[in-house]
């Protein structure tokens, strides 16, 4: 909930100078989608932060998918820690949204990751496998044909604990493994992005594991130059 008119005309500004070779796509609150779809260049992707699981009715102050596409939105982050910790979203809910925002054809940006008692408990592979099985619970063995998945480490953001490009890149494999158990040729053409505070000083570090293959931007979005700086080390700029 960060961000105001005049932060995403300096993002769409600076976009405009995006290095190509790399997908960028900008995610700002609700209020703020009309004005980033009228600023952004051609070629910078609109996503939102959130969509609702019911595609109408009387379910006042939700956003459905039909509603983002309208303004303009290409994607939408479903699962947030955020949303997860702090408003209760478990499993089934996260992939009835998931299922929302892709059955309306949306590009649906689903996050995963574990607690820190989760990972002092050795349950990162568990958890993950459960957040990532409930989509295909839903939708089948394409579940994650034309998606993304955002590793969010949630024990190394704000605890005072980092997580090392090797540790990233060994859930994104094995996210990715996981997939390929129900869908091979989906897991290979998979976008995992990172998302365990991702800054322009170790973005390129993190960009150069096999599995990871982009990053989920936070804190470090609300810098536009900072954040153009992390898109050019997605391709090696």
């Amino acid at each position: 909930m960060n961000g105001d008119t005049d932060l995403v005309r300096d993002v769409a500004a600076h976009a405009a100078d995006a290095i190509s070779g790399a997908e960028l796509v900008v995610c700002p609150p609700f209020t703020l989608l009309s004005t980033a779809a009228n600023h952004l260049p051609a070629g910078v992707g609109l996503g939102a932060q959130d969509v609702s699981e019911y595609d109408s009715g009387a379910y006042t102050g939700e956003v459905s998918a039909a509603m983002l596409l309208e303004v303009g939105c290409r994607y939408v982050i479903v699962g947030h820690s955020e949303r997860r910790s702090l408003y209760g979203e478990d499993n089934a809910r996260v992939a009835a949204k998931y299922s929302a925002a892709k059955s309306a054809g949306l590009t649906p940006i689903l996050c995963v990751g574990e607690t820190l008692a989760e990972r002092d408990a050795q349950r990162t592979e568990s958890v993950v496998a459960e957040q990532v099985d409930a989509v295909f619970a839903a939708l089948g063995s394409e579940a994650f044909a034309g998606a993304v998945i955002a590793y969010e480490p949630v024990w190394a953001i704000g605890t005072g604990r980092t997580a090392t490009p090797e540790q990233a890149q060994a859930v994104h494999a094995y996210i990715r493994q996981r997939v390929a158990e129900r869908d091979a040729e989906g897991a290979a053409a998979l976008p995992i992005l990172y998302g365990g505070s991702v800054k322009a000083e170790n973005a390129a570090e993190l960009f150069a594991q096999d599995d990871i293959d982009g990053g989920l931007i936070g804190g470090a979005s609300l810098d536009a130059e900072g954040f153009l700086k992390i898109h050019r080390s997605a391709v090696g700029g």
